[in-house]
């Protein structure tokens, strides 16, 4: 599935400095990222729970992974013969039934077998039947269960770690879909399905409590969704975004909802109490449920005032900015990293990024906390699509930090990491910016694989 967002911190409000309050990021998490953050009432508390969740990803994934060494993986081998199974994949298998009823045939199990061998009848006969406790491989058909796999793994892993003592809310984000329980409210704001970067023009911004959202469409990866029923890619809608109290109907309804016609959408959305959604249409068209505007954060608007000899920055140019983590194996943690924009000043004029884990430990970010000082943050979730992982883009539209346009002229883009126990590293390049299109690539260093920018119109 193609889902969302991505824990990005934009620099507007303070960095939460409660001692219980712990922010991570992991790669290769079930084939992506994983943002978490923890609210308990101390910061060891915090600390244990994020054990605790990364031991029941990693329970999880050995049960549900598609791998020959995985639960699932093994099953699939098989053929005819009705095999004892846990009750996560038992009922994961039982879901994807329910669901692909419910759809009338729109989520299907076997989509993939079109890539691979095309259409056929198979595809859409059943591939599993299921006993009390056993499950029987009817077909040989190539399976993918990730629809309900991530969905259902989230919502496992976030009500064993509310179940520890002490722990007050869990935020988490795996590769673009966002659930959040207890006292954690996150602002997620949901990206335009046509823009390639973590932090591109949003289409909403939406607030969660106790609550997942979910994206799926073309965006970033292109066409990947088969329509199961036609063997066609999917045409129902270029993206959808959908908010529900439940990871896996979340995650369901919004691939469904690619594949279905926005109005066979609609009714089925009205099935499930509690279902918030934004559908961009084939035509381009935004569809929003009902209650969707009550859900929208209000964002700030600014008034621009220049010399009026200054060139501004127009809004048809942009300066990409492709960066490359290095890979660390699974389970590893990203180093800090803080991307931000100087003037001929060394006056930080925009802050794009800042990932980090725990915030006392920011400091280690040393050009980054020498230009921002005082500058307050914010910790903002950004609804994308999902990418591999340790590869990330972001934009400069050309704005301050207050929404306004800058002059003309040089910049600075400064990329800077810091692991714990490990190294530390600073890549900058100043570039002008005058409206010819320019680009400029970064050698890498042991964190960062590469880095690349690329200024151009829009």
């Amino acid at each position: 599935m193609n889902p969302i967002a991505f824990s990005l911190a934009a620099m507007s409000a303070a960095v939460p400095n409660q001692s219980g309050v712990l922010a991570a990021h992991f790669e290769n998490i079930l084939g992506t990222s994983l943002d978490v953050k923890i609210l308990a009432n101390s910061f060891e508390l915090a600390e244990k729970a994020e054990a605790k969740v990364l031991s029941e990803f990693r329970r999880l994934q050995a049960i549900l992974g598609s791998s020959e060494n995985h639960e699932f993986g093994k099953w699939q081998q098989s053929k005819g013969e009705a095999i004892s199974v846990s009750s996560e994949l038992h009922t994961v298998l039982g879901l994807f039934d329910t669901w692909s009823e419910a759809t009338k045939g729109a989520l299907n199990a076997a989509a993939d077998e079109i890539r691979i061998n095309g259409f056929s009848a198979k595809v859409n006969q059943a591939q599993w039947e299921l006993g009390d406790a056993t499950a029987t491989r009817l077909t040989d058909s190539e399976l993918r269960l990730h629809t309900f796999t991530k969905g259902y793994i989230m919502e496992q892993v976030a009500d064993a770690v509310m179940a520890e003592a002490g722990v007050r809310g869990i935020m988490l984000n795996v590769g673009g879909d966002i659930l959040s329980k207890g006292d954690l409210r996150e602002a997620v704001r949901v990206s335009d399905p046509l823009s390639d970067a973590e932090n591109g023009s949003s289409l909403s911004t939406v607030s969660i409590q106790n609550q997942a959202i979910a994206t799926s469409g073309t965006s970033r990866r292109g066409a990947h969704i088969i329509d199961p029923r036609t063997g066609e890619l999917a045409s129902g809608s270029i993206s959808a975004t959908v908010i529900h109290p439940d990871a896996v109907t979340a995650g369901a309804l919004a691939t469904a909802f690619n594949v279905l016609s926005v109005d066979e959408s609609k009714a089925l959305a009205a099935e499930h109490p509690g279902t918030e959604y934004l559908i961009v249409g084939p035509d381009g068209a935004q569809h929003i449920s009902e209650n969707w505007s009550g859900r929208s954060v209000a964002t700030e608007s600014t008034i621009e005032m220049v010399h009026v000899k200054d060139k501004l920055w127009t809004a048809g140019q942009e300066l990409l900015i492709n960066v490359e983590l290095a890979n660390l194996g699974g389970g590893a943690r990203r180093p800090y990293v803080a991307i931000w924009i100087e003037d001929e000043q060394h006056k930080a004029v925009r802050r794009l990024a800042l990932w980090y884990r725990k915030p006392r430990w920011l400091p280690d970010l040393r050009s980054f906390s020498d230009a921002q000082r005082e500058t307050p943050i914010d910790l903002m979730s950004i609804a994308s699509a999902t990418r591999s992982a340790g590869n990330y883009s972001l934009i400069w539209d050309g704005k301050n930090d207050q929404g306004e346009y800058v002059v003309q002229g040089n910049y600075t883009v400064y990329i800077e990491a810091a692991r714990e126990h490990g190294s530390y590293q600073l890549m900058k390049q100043t570039m002008k910016f005058d409206g010819k299109a320019k680009s400029q690539a970064l050698a890498g260093n042991e964190e960062v694989s590469g880095a690349s920018l690329v200024y151009k119109t829009k």
